[in-house]
């Protein structure tokens, strides 16, 4: 009898999982007689998000030479290296090129028919263009993945979910909303992923109020701007007449902070040094459990502090009153306070000094008399965002970018520590390119784009929608049309996807903010009792092992290629001892 193997989506982490399946086979699979299905309506390689049929005014999120799909030395993992192209090397582009998603998505369709290639004789791989529904069967037997309409099932020995980012039904308040325009002929457009929506009824010269400043609303931004025919000449935007006037503000009230644009240079800060495999091995280890504002945040302040002073104190001395040796000596020992006292005597500019809390929350506190007062203070602080992150005299800042990724790859071993680290890691470090922003200054000067400040409330009444914030106390904004600029949160309550709605209602776990459950080890889904299924895996955002970003940075350590190999080796051994067979 032919084994089986099952994975539940062919975006990117599909592929990563092929290509580990692909390296490791040599070492624990004889090759003989195994099925691979995927499942997806979508082309593999590229999934839904990355596919190529789409807008090319849709770019990347990162510099093309930042982002690959092969493993390197730098990844800690049982599995072989097998090295391959970046981006930028395969596709023969500038290294600092932020790609369009088309062009991403052929390089995902290279990797994935690379992968495929590389599978050992007697490994046969077949593509399903439709949604699994349902799987199901007994824990220590074949399973059944139910495929939209296809009567019979396919059996698998295993099954992966590697579902990537999913739909999700309203939660309480977007249901209100959405009733409130239905009833009033207003325009709500939910949490989606952008190149998704149908953005026709959100009508040339009326205001539209945008909830969201991260990537999805940079993707909002373009596809109702140049997308409708204006341009720009230099740094000046050129209106084609048939833009909506985006009224954007958010928690935060400001864009993620620009991609950095220049290139390291030099020694990296000897991370990890205060958040490292021992210290991860002690929180895990209480029986109390810990709490991530008490335990964990404390130590991600030192990390990234750590990294931050290195790179000053190692490269900028002249911008500091005390030796490295004697800084990182007293560092090392002080509490919060000591370093507070500590970084006041020793780094005389505020400007070189890290504030956290002031990155985080810029506005906090800040009030402006008028609407108009606001767009031109805002632009002020998104031009010196972008000056600083484009000039290498900050380069503590690209440290502190190596640190935040550090952390990442340490806190996936915690599972799901809550919102407030994944929307920090994204807001301080997977921002927008600055050619991105230099837009959003230009629509801001032509009046295509008018922000509403932090803590933005939105509000239905007298049939329209009104957004305010204290940044501008005196000052609200109707409209009626409101757009949740944002993917829809990750979680197996609300999900859409059948399969995922269906286990949740059969007892998988789920973390308190809504995350699938997985075994730290090698990703076998969880049950509510914390028993891993012996044949179920589970990879990707919807899970608490979730990792930064879509794709990896090169020689970084890539959480993602460490997952995947784990779960390959898992998959391969166990495939192995059904057949009777030890590893080859």
């Amino acid at each position: 009898m032919r084994h089986s193997l099952v994975i539940v989506g062919a975006g990117p982490r599909g592929t990563g999982l092929i290509e580990r399946i692909a390296a490791n086979a040599p070492e624990l699979y004889d090759g003989s007689g195994l099925d691979l299905h995927l499942v997806d309506p979508h082309p593999p390689g590229a999934g839904r998000i990355w596919r190529e049929a789409q807008s090319p005014l849709l770019w990347m999120n990162s510099h093309a030479e930042d982002v690959t799909m092969f493993t390197d030395e730098t990844v800690d993992m049982a599995g072989p290296v097998r090295p391959g192209p970046t981006l930028h090397e395969w596709a023969g582009i500038d290294g600092r090129t932020f790609a369009d998603r088309q062009l991403q998505g052929a390089y995902l369709r290279w990797v994935h028919e690379q992968a495929v290639a590389a599978l050992p004789e007697g490994v046969v791989v077949h593509h399903h263009p439709r949604r699994a529904v349902r799987v199901s069967g007994p824990r220590e037997g074949r399973q059944q993945v139910w495929l939209e309409g296809r009567p019979r099932p396919l059996l698998a020995d295993l099954v992966v979910l590697a579902l990537g980012h999913l739909d999700a039904e309203l939660d309480d308040e977007q249901s209100a909303l959405a009733a409130y325009a239905e009833e009033h002929g207003l325009v709500h457009l939910p949490p989606d992923f952008t190149a998704d929506s149908d953005l026709s009824a959100l009508a040339p010269g009326e205001p539209v109020l945008v909830r969201g400043f991260g990537l999805a609303f940079v993707d909002l931004m373009a596809l109702l701007t140049e997308g409708r025919g204006g341009r720009y000449d230099g740094d000046t935007y050129v209106p084609s007449g048939r833009e909506p006037v985006l009224y954007v503000g958010s928690r935060r009230g400001v864009p993620y902070h620009s991609k950095i644009g220049y290139d390291w240079t030099g020694e990296r800060p000897p991370l990890p040094r205060f958040l490292g495999p021992a210290e991860i091995d002690g929180l895990l280890a209480r029986p109390e459990g810990f709490d991530f504002g008490r335990d964990v945040w404390p130590l991600v302040v030192k990390e990234l502090g750590f990294a931050h002073y290195h790179r000053l104190f190692t490269v900028h001395p002249e911008r500091t009153a005390m030796s490295w040796t004697d800084f990182e000596e007293k560092y090392a020992a002080g509490s919060e306070t000591d370093v507070q006292a500590l970084v006041a005597s020793a780094v005389p500019d505020p400007r070189d000094r890290l504030d956290l809390a002031a990155l985080d929350r810029p506005l906090e506190g800040v009030r402006y008399a008028t609407h108009e007062e606001f767009q031109e203070g805002l632009r002020e602080y998104v031009e010196a965002d972008l000056n600083r992150r484009h000039d290498p005299a900050h380069s503590p800042d690209l440290a502190v970018f190596l640190g935040l990724l550090s952390v990442y790859g340490q806190l996936v071993r915690l599972g799901d520590i809550g919102g407030r680290w994944h929307g920090f890691f994204s807001y301080l470090a997977s921002g927008p390119p600055g050619p991105r922003l230099r837009q959003l200054l230009a629509l801001s000067r032509a009046g295509v784009l008018r922000f509403v400040g932090a803590d933005m409330e939105v509000r239905a009444e007298d049939g329209v929608f009104r957004a305010s914030s204290p940044t501008v106390p005196d000052h609200s904004v109707r409209a009626r049309a409101l757009v949740e600029a944002r993917l829809p949160e990750p979680t197996v309550r609300r999900a859409l996807d059948p399969l995922l709605r269906e286990l949740h209602a059969e007892g998988l776990a789920e973390t308190p903010d809504g995350l699938l459950r997985v075994d730290r080890a090698d990703g076998r889904v969880l049950d509510r009792s914390g028993r891993p299924h012996p044949r179920r895996f589970a990879l990707g955002p919807h899970t608490d092992g979730r990792t930064p970003g879509a794709f990896t940075r090169p020689r970084t350590g890539g959480p993602a290629f460490r997952q995947n190999d784990a779960t390959a080796r898992a998959a391969l051994l166990f495939l192995c001892a059904l057949a009777g067979r030890t590893a080859a």
